[in-house]
């Protein structure tokens, strides 16, 4: 989650436009005004991180109070001659960031010329901008699933993963309270086999013949630049009875939010890849396995945002390769080309705006043509741009077998934050389940999931199930829980905190009643 989890978090001031010029000139006495206008301004010192965005995707008062500041303050310019505290986080959080440099202490441009950015934003803004509306209807009932939920709630609940595991041993979640962590096994009935307190809050279970490994983002799930995170190492018949049997692999990983496993330099040992997607600051590297039980890091990518890894030999010259998606500003999609012994070549495969809020994707083939398409799913909408937009949702780009992508399907599915694809119907083609986090609670709650059934030439049918908006589902995940040979889905509720904008009572609600795990039982077998 960006919160997978994660969420990005930048803290701003409203900015002053109304300054006077004696404290313009005491700030920035050194440095000349341009003539150039506030639009190419904009398009210099705005795109210079991330993707233009245009003044007309947001509303004018989002533009002045939330978004300007926080950009300003990433020149360098403050409502004020200094940098304000708060923006830097805990002190341990202000460390980081403060070493990193991610807001200037001296401007990088005239007071004047940001005045002239602020006035190109706000004067072509409109004054609001209206929620989109549904075009296709989710139509209610999942012909072949069957909703159950688990008796055990660690209530209210904050689900931070869940996992179903392999040889009808059931499923696996935690749940991520301030101090009280803890990962819970459950039966294929849903009933509590094991639950165990944790330090950190486990964020991925990966299993590897008879061996776990269990990554933990830190004390909670949500936005810091600290290194709590790290990997350990179990037995898999120890983790289900003692959760401090775990070996310590990769200790202060910062706030990983994904995992990937492979051998990325021909020396047979599975090395890493880590998201450490951060906050302000992160970082995207790759772990060797030294084969002794210990690892050396490899920085790919020194931007945080780092959000979903797949490790493949794309090019099938024997050298496993890197997938990536990208948030938290410089969004995009990310090709890692090993050219041997681990030594990577970086392509940019997508661009995506900044206001997309990226959230996941995956390699499938949807129109059988034998080359890897990417599903990616946009919709973290728990920044400072918290309206409903029309560009969130699933896409599906096609592979031309170049690595040139074109877009082929989009399902506008509000807040969306994770999609899986698999053939769930078992009819030879691609079906897709998707989640959203921040659904339109007013219009459309029922969107909070969504199973889109493939009727082939990129046409999908949209349906959802009676008890959708029972939880919040920010977690999900896709496997044979009871060994039949069809695929179930499990997903995870998060709602310890009312949501933005809702006004239904969902909210509410769910601070009782919301389970922490349901399963959607698959039953064409």
């Amino acid at each position: 989650m960006k919160l997978h989890i994660p969420v990005c978090f930048l803290v701003g001031l409203v900015l002053s436009c109304n300054q006077t010029k004696e404290a313009k000139n005491t700030v920035l006495d050194s440095l000349s005004v341009s003539a150039l206008s506030g639009q190419a301004l904009a398009h210099i010192h705005c795109a210079s991180c991330h993707s233009f965005v245009s003044p007309e995707t947001l509303s004018k008062p989002i533009w002045e109070n939330d978004v300007l500041p926080a950009m300003g303050n990433r020149l360098g310019i403050f409502n004020g001659e200094h940098q304000p505290d708060s923006i830097f986080g805990s002190f341990r959080n202000a460390s980081i960031v403060k070493k990193a440099n991610v807001f200037p202490e001296k401007p990088m441009l005239a007071r004047e010329d940001w005045t002239k950015i602020v006035s190109y934003y706000v004067d072509n803004a409109p004054d609001t901008i209206l929620p989109p509306k549904r075009i296709t209807t989710i139509k209610k009932g999942l012909r072949h699933f069957k909703y159950t939920e688990a008796s055990f709630v660690n209530g209210p609940p904050l689900t931070a993963m869940v996992k179903i595991l392999p040889d009808k041993r059931g499923l696996v979640f935690s749940d991520s309270k301030r101090n009280r962590n803890r990962l819970t096994f459950l039966t294929p009935n849903l009933e509590k086999e094991g639950d165990f307190p944790f330090a950190n809050t486990p964020i991925q279970y990966h299993e590897n013949a008879d061996t776990v490994y269990l990554t933990t983002i830190g004390k909670n799930v949500f936005p810091n630049d600290l290194s709590d995170g790290a990997l350990q190492k179990f037995r898999l018949d120890e983790i289900v009875k003692n959760s401090t049997a775990g070996k310590m692999l990769i200790p202060k990983l910062q706030r990983p939010v994904n995992m990937a496993y492979g051998d990325l330099n021909r020396d047979g040992f599975e090395d890493v890849v880590a998201c450490e997607y951060g906050d302000l600051t992160g970082k995207l590297s790759w772990h060797e396995n030294l084969g002794d039980g210990t690892y050396t890091a490899h920085i790919l990518k020194s931007k945080p945002g780092a959000i979903k890894a797949i490790i493949k030999d794309y090019n099938a010259d024997g050298h496993n390769d890197i997938f990536v998606l990208m948030a938290q500003g410089d969004e995009g999609l990310f090709y890692f080309q090993n050219s041997g012994n681990g030594v990577f070549e970086e392509k940019r495969l997508l661009s995506f705006s900044p206001l997309n809020g990226s959230q996941y994707f995956e390699l499938a083939d949807f129109n059988g043509d034998g080359f890897d398409d990417i599903l990616y799913v946009c919709g973290d909408n728990a920044d400072k741009t918290p309206i409903l937009k029309a560009y969130h949702g699933v896409y599906i780009f096609l592979n031309d077998g170049k690595l040139n992508f074109e877009q082929s399907y989009f399902y506008h599915q509000n807040g969306a934050y994770k999609a899986l694809p698999r053939d769930y119907d078992m009819d030879g083609d691609l079906d897709i389940a998707t989640i959203s986090f921040f659904p339109d609670y007013t219009n459309s709650p029922e969107e909070s999931f969504v199973y889109l059934e493939n009727k082939g030439n990129s046409n999908f049918d949209a349906y959802t199930f009676a008890e959708s908006t029972k939880g919040r589902w920010i977690v999900m995940d896709a496997g044979d829980i009871d060994g039949d040979g069809d695929i179930d889905l499990a997903l995870g509720s998060f709602v310890q905190f009312l949501a933005k904008g809702d006004t239904t009572g969902l909210s509410k609600k769910w601070l009782t009643d919301s389970p922490s795990v349901i399963l959607l039982e698959n039953t064409l077998r």
